[in-house]
């Protein structure tokens, strides 16, 4: 769901005199946050390194509770709450990780907290955030709306607003993610992480050149949703198609994270929707794990511009593991199809018996497995006495496709490959 601009102000964001968050800050905030979220590993990825040509370190934030980076920042900033603060509770916007991580540590600490939704939001996360504690409110149609419900019920209930990102505080909070890369790599040369209002990348940068000044960061959006890509580099490219990565579909970066990205980060990369979902495969397939489409976005980078990064030390963080699942299963059975396992054939038979039964035979024997058969009697482009059998089958790749309509085709059987929309 897109993250609409938070800000009334005219773009670009004016930076605000609040200073930023320093190494120091961020410092405190792993001490602080420290015990009560997970520690989560940054594993070397062999495969992922050989397919990339670069030593490919994965930070996987999906071990969260929450299963999201967010409960970071979330936590930093309720724990800066004044004991009157606490009382009285506080207040979000969002349309899911920072909604659950909020909910979540509130409940731990005993503050009463409300979600304000768009009224579209999934009932799946709309159902994780009550189940953590928090009040849920649906309205408006988008986050921006939503914000200003949330004002207004701020407002008149005395509520403290916690944003998403446009926060020192939960700047730092994300930033501990570079902190915790570093110390199990310390040989990192570039860290690459997805940019939606920019917390999670300005906080990372702070912290990792305040360690190793030499490093590189680099973030990563959507083309959809190009918005620090924009700002960055004065490009007016448009923003507000769907998008698989709708944690990172904001229109613009934060006011304070604007001027962090511009001073520490060396590009803002786009990637299309295509290589996100295969980076969502392969982190399925390759590293037996679950990626919410945001999370995809460095290692599709990766894989898109592999001479950028080869030969190099390069940390990926898999910021959360919330896709719905329906999602999930449609992005799984599409990578089958782009990579040959799975195809939809067109085969012209007589329509007299034993035809099936012939069609079956031949594909046996070439390896393939038919999935599903559908007989189409009424087109009219073939012979009144033919029949065109519709067939879903399994392959091992695109050359098994290839062989198996060869021998189709061999065997005087019409066959053909077609599109799934057709």
């Amino acid at each position: 769901m897109p993250v609409d601009a938070p800000h009334s102000s005219p773009w670009p964001p004016t930076e605000t005199p609040e200073p930023p968050p320093t190494l120091a800050d961020i410092q405190a905030a792993a001490r602080v946050i420290g015990p009560a979220i997970q520690r989560t590993p940054t594993h070397l990825s062999r495969t992922l390194s050989a397919l990339t040509g670069a030593r490919v370190h994965v930070k996987f934030e999906n071990h969260q509770f929450t299963a999201s980076f967010k409960e970071r920042g979330a936590l930093n900033r309720l724990n800066a709450l004044s004991d009157s603060q606490r009382v009285c509770g506080v207040i979000a916007m969002s349309a899911g990780n920072h909604a659950q991580g909020v909910a979540y540590h509130a409940k731990g600490m005993g503050i009463p907290a409300v979600i304000v939704m768009p009224e579209d939001t999934p009932f799946v996360k709309v159902q994780h955030t009550r189940a953590h504690g928090a009040r849920v409110v649906l309205e408006g149609e988008t986050v921006a709306e939503s914000r200003q419900a949330a004002e207004r019920i701020a407002a008149a209930e005395g509520l403290t607003l916690i944003h998403p990102y446009d926060d020192p505080l939960i700047i730092a909070g994300q930033g501990t993610v570079a902190l915790e890369m570093l110390e199990d790599a310390p040989d990192l040369e570039v860290l690459v992480a997805p940019v939606g209002g920019g917390g999670l990348l300005a906080g990372m940068a702070v912290a990792a050149k305040g360690i190793k000044p030499e490093i590189e960061l680099i973030g990563v959006q959507s083309a959809q949703y190009p918005a620090a890509h924009n700002a960055l580099k004065g490009l007016p490219r448009p923003a507000g198609a769907v998008t698989v990565a709708e944690g990172i579909a904001v229109k613009e970066p934060g006011s304070r994270t604007l001027p962090l990205l511009r001073r520490l980060v060396s590009d803002i990369l786009l990637v299309d929707e295509p290589a996100i979902e295969a980076a969502i495969n392969l982190y399925f397939t390759v590293e037996k794990t679950v990626s919410e489409g945001a999370g995809a976005t460095p290692l599709a980078a990766l894989l898109a511009e592999p001479e950028r990064f080869k030969g190099r030390s390069v940390g990926l963080v898999l910021t959360g593991g919330n896709i719905d699942p329906r999602i999930m299963a449609s992005v799984i059975m599409r990578g089958l199809v782009r990579e040959g396992r799975i195809a939809h054939l067109s085969i012209q038979v007589g329509d007299r018996p034993g035809q099936l039964a012939k069609v079956a035979t031949v594909i046996g024997a070439a390896g393939g497995n038919i999935v599903e058969v559908r007989h189409e009697r009424l087109t009219a482009d073939i012979s009144v006495k033919a029949t065109e059998l519709r067939v879903i089958l399994e392959a091992r790749d695109h050359s098994h496709l290839t062989e198996i309509l060869d021998a189709l085709n061999a065997a005087g059987l019409s066959a053909q490959r077609r599109d799934f929309s057709s």
